[in-house]
Parts: structure tokens; C-alpha cells; sequence
């Protein structure tokens, strides 16, 4: 009996020890854990100017794009250009046989010096005739028939030096020169083959790329806005950005250009307002047909309070930020949230500059909960000046940094 007995007795104190460090031990550790002060990296409220922009999807243009086509017909003797290369307005592009245009020039010229001789000898004659009328040795009939005579043969050499301006127009069509400055693209037809005017693919497209055209379109809604931007005809600023998520606005940036058109219409289809930018593109970063994101700069908020967006919170009755002062106490703060850009929130009420806020944290934090200050991750601490060294004090060291 008494070995059973003692067995139960082992048992019980067995599960009041278990009892004591499994349930007593962890509530005393999670109480002294409460009281223990927690960690949170700060970040003070700054002062900046903030630009407001309006982003939308746009395609790229060509500024000029001109199909050249031949003005007159023959045979293509030359192709003075290379595809993709740049030329600029009156390059020489290509010639077609210029024999037919060269004789009809020569007969027009021809024919100008043979009614301008006739000219000269009615002209003669007229003054014959003038004298002999005057000395009554002619009729004066006969006289103003040779008058008209000569009128007819003037207008005769004006109807010639008109066709030999045609012959020498036609002429100059079989060099075919570039109608403005850009890049060619690939040529259509091959030196050699029979061209006509009226064929409709031409030789090849010219496009200028210096400066470059990006269209793109706005909701409607946004139409106040942008007409107050615009309303002193000042040039607003416009960013082309490449499309994908993980585009950085501050970074990526392929061009900065200007607006230049707000279209005077909404499309009712859509809803959707269009408009026109015009970017440099001296690093050719813009292309014709390709889709990028577009962001139009409308005004800018001046001296603003902004904070990094994580230390923003947002609760049942709004938004609100975890202050720290001196003493070390977390403090909830409701605030006004106004634009969000890069990482960054306007706070238009509820928090002056210079006001440190949590960052990171802030999940276990309640009101007047005590905290320190903790290093953010990935910097330590300055290390001390080895001797003979001055000290670069105030500088921290960046894990990673060379």
C-alpha cells in the first residue's frame, strides 16, 4: 500500500513544479516584458516643398513624320542614304534618271530664244512702221496691226519662260532631298526599279526624333485642375517615366518636357481628357509607338510638413502618428493626411516640423508606453578615433558602404 501512496505524492509535486515554471514563470516574464522599454526608430517631421503631379498613360509621337515620295516618274539611279541614319532638311536622299526632264528643259529654252529673236524683229519693224505713219508714207492701221504683232509675240516669250520654270521644276524633282531634319527608317524601294508619283508606300519614312512628341490622357474630373495650372500660360513641367511597378519617379526618369497642348474637347467615350507634351530627347530614351507613364507637374506645396508615409497610422476614428519627446513616452497624435509622394505624406494638420515620429515599431506601442530609441537597420554606431587620426565626428558608418 504505502508504495502506490508514494508514487501519487511524486505525481502531485511533479505537476505543481510543472505547474509553476510552465504557467507562473512565462506570466511573470510577459510582466516584465510590459515593463520593459520598447524599441522604436525615430524620424523627425521636415519642412519641404512638395510638387504635385497628375499621372497618366501616354504614347509616344514623332514631332514630324513624312513618307517621301517621288514627284515625278523614271528609273531610281541612286540611294544616297543608309536606313536609320540621320539627315538633315535638303540632304540628299536619292536621284532618278534625269535625261527626259534635262531635253525637255533644253526645247523650252529653245523655244524661248526663238520667239524672243521674232520678238526683236517685230519690234523692228514696229518702229518702221511708227515713223512711215508719222511722215503719212503708211496707213496708221498698218501700224497698230504691227503693235499688236509685237504684243503677241512678247506674250508668246512670257508662255515660254513659263515652260522652260516647269521643265527646270521637274528637273530638280529627280533629286529627292530630305523635306526635313530626322531619321530615316527602311527603305521601300531599291535603286534600280521604276518609281512612280503616284505610288503610295514611297521611298522611305522620315521622322524627326529632336524633339519628340509624347500624347496622353487625363480623367476628366482632373480638368480643374489642370486649367488653373495652365491658367497664366505658364510651361508646366512633364516627366516621362518607363511602365512597370517598380519605377522609381526619382530615378527613372527617361525625359523632362513641357506641355504644349490641351486638347478642347473630353472624349465622351471615355471620359478622358487629352493632351500633348514636347521633350528634348537628346539621349534618344524616347521612342515612336512605345507606352510610358507620364506625370504633369500642376503647382507645388510650398514650406509643407512632411514625414515618411510608414510612420502614418490609421485607426477607427483616423489617421495619427506616434510622437516621442524627451521623456521618452510614445504619444498618440491624430493628424490630416494631405499628398503622398515617394515615400513621403503632407500632414496638413496635427504636427509642426521638427516633431519626432515612430517609423518602426509602433505595433506594440500604447499611449504614454516608455520606449529607446533604437539604430536603424544597417547603420552602427561611429567608432571611435584611432590614435593619430582626427575624428570624423557626426558622420555615421553605413554597413555595406566602402
Amino acid at each position: 500500500m504505502r508504495r502506490p501512496l508514494t508514487v501519487l505524492v511524486l505525481l502531485a509535486i511533479a505537476g505543481g513544479l510543472v505547474w509553476w515554471f510552465a504557467l507562473r514563470a512565462p506570466a511573470k516574464t510577459v510582466e516584465q516584458d510590459r515593463n520593459k522599454d520598447i524599441p522604436v526608430v525615430l524620424a523627425a517631421a521636415t519642412t519641404a516643398d512638395v510638387p504635385i503631379y497628375l499621372d497618366g498613360l501616354g504614347t509616344v509621337q514623332a514631332s514630324a513624320t513624312v513618307i517621301v515620295h517621288p514627284q515625278v516618274d523614271g528609273v531610281l539611279t541612286e540611294v544616297d542614304f543608309k536606313e536609320g541614319q540621320d539627315v538633315k532638311q535638303g540632304d540628299i536622299l536619292a536621284r532618278i534618271d534625269p535625261r527626259t526632264y534635262q531635253a525637255s528643259l533644253d526645247q523650252a529654252i529653245a523655244k524661248r530664244q526663238q520667239d524672243a529673236a521674232n520678238l526683236a524683229n517685230a519690234r523692228v519693224d514696229l518702229g518702221r512702221y511708227q515713223k512711215l505713219a508719222a511722215s503719212a508714207y503708211t496707213s496708221a492701221q498698218q501700224s497698230d496691226t504691227q503693235k499688236a504683232q509685237v504684243a503677241q509675240v512678247e506674250a508668246q516669250v512670257a508662255q515660254d519662260q513659263g515652260a522652260i520654270d516647269n521643265a527646270r521644276t521637274q528637273l530638280s524633282y529627280t533629286t529627292i532631298v530630305a523635306p526635313i531634319t530626322g531619321r530615316v527608317g527602311i527603305r521601300q524601294v531599291d535603286r534600280g526599279n521604276l518609281v512612280r508619283a503616284t505610288d503610295t508606300a514611297g521611298l522611305v519614312v522620315l521622322t524627326t526624333l529632336r524633339p519628340i512628341d509624347v500624347v496622353f490622357t487625363l480623367p476628366q474630373q482632373q480638368l480643374r485642375q489642370i486649367s488653373r495650372a495652365t491658367a497664366n500660360d505658364a510651361a508646366l513641367e512633364v516627366v516621362a517615366l518607363p511602365q512597370g511597378l517598380d519605377v522609381d519617379p526619382g530615378r527613372d526618369v527617361l525625359d523632362t518636357g513641357t506641355l504644349t497642348v490641351l486638347d478642347n474637347q473630353v472624349d465622351p467615350t471615355t471620359g478622358t481628357l487629352k493632351l500633348k507634351a514636347s521633350f528634348p530627347n537628346e539621349k534618344l530614351q524616347l521612342w515612336p509607338g512605345a507606352f510610358v507613364t507620364v506625370r504633369l507637374k500642376t503647382r507645388t506645396l510650398d514650406g509643407a510638413t512632411v514625414v515618411p508615409t510608414v510612420a502614418l497610422q490609421r485607426g477607427p476614428q483616423g489617421a495619427f502618428v506616434w510622437t516621442v519627446a524627451d521623456a521618452k513616452q510614445a504619444k498618440r497624435r491624430p493628424v490630416t493626411a494631405g499628398h503622398e509622394e515617394r515615400g513621403e505624406t503632407v500632414i496638413t494638420d496635427g504636427l509642426k516640423p521638427g516633431e519626432m515620429v515612430v517609423v518602426d515599431g509602433a505595433s506594440r506601442l500604447t499611449d504614454d508606453a516608455k520606449v529607446v530609441v533604437a539604430q536603424p537597420a544597417g547603420t552602427v554606431q561611429p567608432a571611435p578615433p584611432a590614435a593619430g587620426r582626427p575624428s570624423r565626428r557626426g558622420t555615421p558608418v553605413v554597413s555595406g558602404a566602402s
